[in-house]
């Protein structure tokens, strides 16, 4: 039989086929928690020397701050109970900014089960965390689309019914106010008959701007409820305040002075209004007092228009 003359590659063969990849190859010697080896390939995506590598602190160091203790702690603990794991972090370079790396780690037991060491690889993952972070903008802007009414920039029925049901649980966990003051642009079919819809659509822009003004808390919440609707959600707000609010929204639109000459309640744009105040209890319903809101709306209507109502 012929003999097989063949030899296995050596060390310097791995060596070369490590230094080759894209990958940086490294080995850290547990006990002394030194650097082994650290391919050349990290000089030329971070900037410094395989010799300047020389302990698990020089990696700790040149890690950014906001992800230092998370990684460190992980990595640490990981490699105590002896799992190989994987984390993401930016280092810093050379020059001073900072480069998206992924640490894939195995753990080197000894013939005790102890850990020996630690190999591993260094990726450059710099272009795949730039790819995700625009397709999370992406998809935040679409979350924000979905949510925004595309006429006025203000939220839309879908985000206002989010946000009654979390201002109402709130309200009833905390026992403290929520009030709602529902408006009504008043003969705004008319409007649009006059002056086209075209304008109409300005009007409803200017009108939600002027009521967005009006609304000048961090959690005040303006909604485009449907057509020439809007609602305001105004928690820790009690029945007085919720008129204050519903008052100076009427007056900051009456400033507008928007043209309207075919409405009966005056010769500019005017709007009413229907407004609600509760503490809810257990077993008390939003729905239910979003419909009473909305009758007092009515009662604004039937009024003459113009008008607040704040009670039955």
């Amino acid at each position: 039989m012929e003999e097989d003359t063949r030899q296995e590659p050596d060390s310097e063969v791995y060596k070369t086929l490590l230094e080759s990849t894209r990958a940086i190859p490294w080995k850290i010697d547990w006990r002394t928690m030194r650097f082994a080896y650290i391919g050349p390939q990290i000089e030329g995506l971070l900037g410094w020397t395989p010799q300047s590598w020389q302990t698990v602190q020089d990696w700790a160091d040149r890690m950014h701050p906001e992800d230092r203790q998370r990684v460190v702690d992980f990595c640490v603990a990981q490699s105590k109970a002896g799992v190989d794991h994987e984390a993401d972090y930016r280092a810093l370079t050379k020059d001073g900014s900072y480069v998206w790396l992924r640490d894939v780690v195995h753990v080197v037991r000894d013939e005790a089960g102890e850990v020996e060491a630690l190999i591993g690889f260094m990726f450059d993952i710099s272009e795949r965390k730039r790819t995700e972070e625009k397709l999370l903008a992406l998809q935040r802007e679409l979350e924000d689309l979905s949510f925004k009414d595309g006429l006025t920039g203000v939220g839309n029925r879908r985000r206002f019914d989010t946000v009654l049901e979390t201002e109402w649980e709130a309200a009833r966990r905390d026992q403290r106010p929520l009030s709602l003051v529902l408006i009504d642009i008043d003969h705004f079919k008319d409007f649009n008959d006059r002056y086209g819809h075209v304008r109409g659509d300005e009007c409803l822009q200017r009108v939600a701007t002027t009521l967005r003004a009006g609304a000048t808390r961090p959690r005040d919440f303006l909604a485009r409820f449907g057509g020439e609707e809007f609602v305001l959600v105004l928690p820790d707000t009690d029945a007085a305040g919720a008129e204050r609010v519903a008052t100076r929204c009427r007056e900051a639109l009456a400033e507008e002075a928007i043209a309207h000459e075919r409405s009966s309640a005056g010769p500019f744009v005017t709007v009413s209004m229907g407004v609600g105040s509760t503490i809810p209890r257990p077993g008390d319903d939003a729905v239910t007092f979003l419909e009473v809101v909305d009758r007092r709306l009515y009662q604004a209507k039937q009024r003459g228009r113009d008008v607040v109502v704040t009670g039955e």
